[in-house]
């Protein structure tokens, strides 16, 4: 881990937060939730303490600041051109999953998005933890935050759990993906060297229910990508609108799959998700319609 660490801080691309710099990176941090939660957009370096209250009483406990918290992760500063402050991140001090980095606090300014920075950071994430002999890294966004649930899956990374928000993970052991619409139905596919791409699950509908079908392929799989395959089409699913239920007696066991796997599991952490959001106070607006069997 200390490796790993040691190796992002060295890029050009990031920079350690310094000692007494700490105050500065938590309004930025806490500029990440407002747009996230709120959907409210904040200048970080402008926040002055009446504001920073008053924003932080509107996210309420998800706006709380834990300065103790800080000891378990490593905080950068994510240089824009010409080397000035762009953006954070923080990656843990520990791992998570099968032995995974940690990524947390993802977050650029406005000005700043768009030119590839933050792909190049989750890259320098990923080889870094790589060449220390780590699996990859982890990182979780809401499912009501859609702009960054929908960023992270055009990175092409795998839906892994939705245990308390979506969690999503990019591991050497498991091979680039696509999702495309053919006929009606969305297909995963992923890459094969001798084979090219791959299709694995298709999914389309029954009426309102959801059909899926499995290849053979997908039936010779096994480990990470047999594992996560469908609960990464079934975000793909949620975020088109399409139904993730495959009929009664399939919602009845959604809640066997409330960590990860089935889609049903899925449709059942969504309504969570956002009856808690609503019971917060925030404005939900996601495509997916709940089920209503």
């Amino acid at each position: 881990m200390e490796r790993a660490q040691d190796r992002l801080a060295a890029g050009p691309r990031l920079t350690v937060v310094p000692e007494g710099d700490e105050r500065r990176f938590a309004l930025w941090d806490l500029a990440s939730l407002v747009e996230g939660e709120l959907g409210e957009r904040v200048d970080p370096g402008a926040l002055a303490p009446d504001a920073e209250r008053r924003w932080r009483e509107r996210l309420g406990e998800s706006g709380r600041e834990w300065p103790g918290g800080e000891l378990y992760r490593r905080r950068y500063w994510v240089l824009g051109p010409g080397g000035a402050v762009a953006g954070t991140v923080a990656v843990d001090n520990w791992t998570r999953g099968p032995g995974q980095l940690a990524v947390s606090s993802l977050y650029l300014r406005p000005e700043a998005r768009g030119c590839g920075l933050a792909a190049g950071v989750l890259a320098d994430v990923y080889g870094a933890a790589v060449a220390e002999g780590l699996p990859g890294y982890r990182l979780e966004a809401h499912w009501t935050w859609q702009h960054a649930v929908r960023y992270y899956l055009r990175r092409g990374l795998w839906v892994v759990g939705w245990k308390h928000s979506l969690a999503l993970a990019r591991m050497p052991q498991l091979p680039p993906y696509r999702v495309r619409e053919e006929d009606g139905r969305l297909l995963l596919l992923v890459e094969d060297g001798a084979q090219g791409w791959v299709p694995l699950l298709a999914a389309g509908r029954e009426g309102r229910w959801l059909r899926l079908d499995e290849t053979a392929a997908y039936r010779g799989t096994d480990g990470w990508v047999h594992g996560y395959a469908r609960s990464t089409l079934a975000l793909h699913l949620a975020l088109a609108g399409r139904p993730l239920v495959r009929g009664p007696q399939w919602w009845a066991e959604a809640w066997r799959w409330a960590d990860t796997g089935e889609p049903e599991g899925l449709a059942y952490k969504i309504e969570h998700f956002e009856q808690l959001a609503a019971a917060a106070g925030r404005r939900v607006v996601t495509p997916y319609r709940p089920v209503c069997p």
